[in-house]
C-alpha cells in the first residue's frame, strides 16, 4: 500500500491523475473526429448522419472536450475564476493556447456536426429554431459550408492531438517530459483512443453493422495505427537512453523497475497494444464479428491509452533536471 501511494505522490509532482483523465479525454474527442471527417469524405455513403460511427463521434468529440475542460475547472485553486482563462491569451502560454485551440475547435466540431445533422435537428426541434432569429440561416450555412469546416476540424483535431503532448514537454525541468516525440506519440495514441472509443459506441450504442464499410475500414486502421504508435514508444525512450545525463536516469527510472516500470510494461505494453493485437490475430473470423469480442478489444485499448497517459504524466515528474 504505502509503495502504491509513493508512486502518486512524490516530491517533484506537480500535475496529478486529473490531468491525466483531461489529456485522456481531449485525445479521444480528437482522435474520433479526425476518424469521422475521414470516413464522412472517403468510405461512408449516402447520408453520413445515419451512420453509427458518425453519430457516436457526436457524442464522443465534444464530450471529450467539454468533459475534460469541467475535470480541469474543477481542479483549479479558484474554479469560479476559470472564465479569465478564456478571456485574458497569454500568447507567451502554452495552457493560454490550448484553451483557445479548444474554443477554436469545439465551434467548428460543432459547426460540422450541425451540417451533418442539419435534418435532423430541423425535424426534433424545428419548431424552437424558428423562434430564434438568424437561427436558421446559421445552420443551412453549416451546410453550405460543411466542405471548408471539415477540412478546417481535420486540421484543428491534429493539432489538438498534438497539443495534448505539446503541453507536458513544455515542462523544460523534467527530461522525460521535454521531449520532442512526445506530441507524435500522443497524436496517434489519440488515433487510437478514437478508433476504440467510436468502434465501440458506433457498434454497441447506435447498432452500426459489423460488416459496414465504416467498422471494417476502422478495424483495418487500429492495427497500423497501434504498431506505429509502439514504434514512437520504441524512438521515445531509445533518444531518451542515448542522450545521456538525467534523460538516461529518467528512461531507467521510469522503465527500468518499480511500479511504474510494471505499469509501463504489464498494463500500457502488454494489456493495451500487445494484447488487442495478438487477439485480432489469432481470433477466427466469427469471433471476429460478435459484439462481445468488440467490447472487449476496444475497452483494452482504451484502457491502455489511459495507462500511456498517466505513466507519461507520473513517470515523467519522477526525475528533474
Amino acid at each position: 500500500m504505502s509503495t502504491f501511494a509513493n508512486a502518486f505522490q512524490f516530491d517533484s509532482l506537480v500535475w496529478d491523475w486529473i490531468i491525466a483523465v483531461y489529456l485522456f479525454l481531449a485525445g479521444m474527442s480528437a482522435g474520433a473526429a479526425m476518424i469521422a471527417v475521414y470516413l464522412k469524405r472517403n468510405v461512408i455513403e449516402g447520408d453520413a448522419a445515419k451512420n453509427g460511427i458518425i453519430r457516436a463521434t457526436a457524442i464522443l468529440a465534444p464530450m471529450g472536450i467539454i468533459v475534460g475542460l469541467l475535470i480541469l475547472v474543477f481542479h483549479l485553486t479558484k474554479p469560479l475564476e476559470f472564465w479569465k482563462i478564456m478571456i485574458y491569451f497569454n500568447p507567451t502560454s502554452v495552457m493560454s493556447m490550448g484553451v483557445v485551440l479548444f474554443q477554436v475547435y469545439m465551434m467548428v466540431l460543432f459547426a460540422w456536426l450541425a451540417g451533418v445533422f442539419l435534418n435532423d435537428i430541423q425535424r426534433i426541434v424545428g419548431h424552437w429554431v424558428d423562434k430564434i432569429p438568424g437561427a436558421n440561416a446559421l445552420l443551412t450555412a453549416c451546410r453550405r459550408f460543411e466542405n471548408g469546416l471539415e477540412i478546417t476540424l481535420a486540421i484543428l483535431a491534429i493539432v489538438l492531438a498534438a497539443y495534448t503532448g505539446f503541453l507536458l514537454s513544455a515542462l523544460k525541468t523534467y527530461p522525460l517530459l521535454n521531449n520532442p516525440v512526445l506530441p507524435i506519440l500522443f497524436l496517434f495514441s489519440s488515433l487510437s483512443s478514437g478508433a476504440a472509443a467510436c468502434l465501440l459506441v458506433g457498434v454497441i450504442g447506435f447498432k452500426e453493422p459489423m460488416n459496414s464499410a465504416s467498422v471494417r475500414w476502422v478495424h483495418r486502421f487500429e492495427r497500423p495505427v497501434v504498431l506505429f504508435e509502439l514504434f514512437v514508444i520504441f524512438a521515445f525512450f531509445s533518444g531518451l537512453y542515448f542522450g545521456g545525463g538525467q534523460k538516461e536516469v529518467a528512461v531507467l527510472a521510469a522503465i527500468g523497475g518499480g511500479f511504474w516500470s510494471s505499469w509501463f510494461w504489464y498494463g500500457v505494453i502488454g494489456l493495451g497494444m500487445v494484447l488487442p493485437l495478438v487477439l485480432n490475430a489469432v481470433s477466427p473470423s466469427g469471433v471476429k464479428h460478435r459484439t462481445s469480442y468488440l467490447a472487449v478489444v476496444t475497452t483494452l485499448s482504451l484502457i491502455g491509452v489511459l495507462m500511456l497517459r498517466t505513466f507519461i504524466l507520473y513517470a515523467g515528474q519522477m526525475t528533474t533536471v
